[in-house]
């Protein structure tokens, strides 16, 4: 058998003396940053408008044009609009109009933001 010395973290950090915690349970979030979270998860919290987050990121290219995402669901041009307008207002999504057609792209550091919100959670 062999041993295997690994290097302990401190409290709350991880061996490169970064946080280890998510910010939910490092320390309590302040008001403001609740609310402001609180937006971003309410815009995430429909099942449509996670599918359109994941079919843009996930696009050839990382952006995807309108014309790719509304044959996907069974819902009206208006309905898609809608969705896509909630996810640009939660600054989730940015888009930029090329002729008829509008181009949607992740807005990488807001998705991380939710993203590290709960990762990594560790078990106490």
């Amino acid at each position: 058998m062999i041993a295997i010395t690994l290097p302990l973290a401190q409290t709350g950090q991880d061996s490169r003396g970064g946080a280890c915690c998510a910010p939910i349970v490092r320390q309590p979030l302040s008001e403001g940053e609740a609310v402001e979270l609180a937006v971003l998860l309410k815009a995430v919290a429909d099942p449509v408008r996670l599918r359109l987050l994941s079919m843009i990121g996930s696009h050839a290219g990382g952006e995807a044009c309108v014309c790719d995402l509304t044959d996907a669901f069974e819902l009206t041009a208006p309905t898609i609009s809608h969705h896509l307008k909630v996810l640009r207002t939660a600054g989730l999504i940015g888009s930029e109009r090329r002729g008829t057609w509008v181009y949607y792209w992740i807005i990488p550091e807001t998705v991380n933001r939710l993203g590290a919100l709960f990762t990594p959670l560790r078990n106490p």
